[in-house]
């Protein structure tokens, strides 16, 4: 007798970029939906290979998520939701027949970088260990690059032997960084290793 149909039976699919470059760096990530937008924060700093050095918020609709005690202005600024409290199963799919939600992931309020998260359902697999990285594209900038022109003009001087730059910035951004490098194995041990220290909240919260 097949089994009868679940509604919540599902995990949610995210296919995420960071806005403003080309190529793409993109990741795809399936993430059960019991998680909290603080894990996910920390599923996504490891799948891009960010440090997790600068703040950082997530927007949905006009709604901000984050950790306010950082960055709410309780003056000026939006109200800011907690984000243990929030999580994927929490968000509602329109009803459509490929539905889809879009979040903007906003990391380093400097730098300003912007990630654009589309979620979509996606079938449990079975004997599937979740949040995992199904897929991606290139590496992340370096942390405190200067933002989307800091990094064009890094790639000229890292890309070029002739330029004035070149060794110092191959210094400074080490001899591993490699912007066409994507592993895939290296990132999900690196999300496991994050949602196991995050324990179902902001690591810097547990230091």
């Amino acid at each position: 007798m097949p089994k009868p149909f679940d509604p919540y039976a599902y995990v949610i699919r995210v296919d995420a970029h960071i806005v403003g470059i080309e190529p793409s760096v993109t990741r795809t990530l399936e993430l059960p939906r019991d998680l909290n937008f603080a894990q996910l924060h920390e599923v996504l700093q490891a799948a891009f290979g960010w440090t997790d050095s600068h703040l950082h918020q997530f927007h949905i609709g006009g709604l901000t998520i984050g950790a306010p005690e950082a960055i709410e202005d309780e003056v000026y600024g939006p109200r800011v939701f907690e984000a243990t409290e929030v999580r994927l199963k929490d968000l509602t799919f329109p009803y459509d027949a490929d539905p889809v939600l879009s979040i903007t992931y906003q990391y380093d309020f400097g730098d300003n970088w912007q990630h654009m998260l589309v979620l979509h359902r996606a079938t449990i697999e079975d004997g599937a260990k979740y949040p995992r990285c199904i897929a991606g594209a290139r590496a992340c900038p370096p942390e405190d690059v200067g933002g989307y022109g800091g990094y064009a003009d890094f790639l000229e001087a890292w890309l070029d032997p002739e330029h004035e730059d070149h060794q110092d910035l191959r210094r400074w951004a080490g001899k591993k960084f490699d912007p066409e490098r994507f592993d895939i194995e290296a990132t999900n041990k690196a999300i496991a290793k994050a949602m196991r220290l995050s324990r179902g909240d902001y690591r810097q919260r547990q230091v």
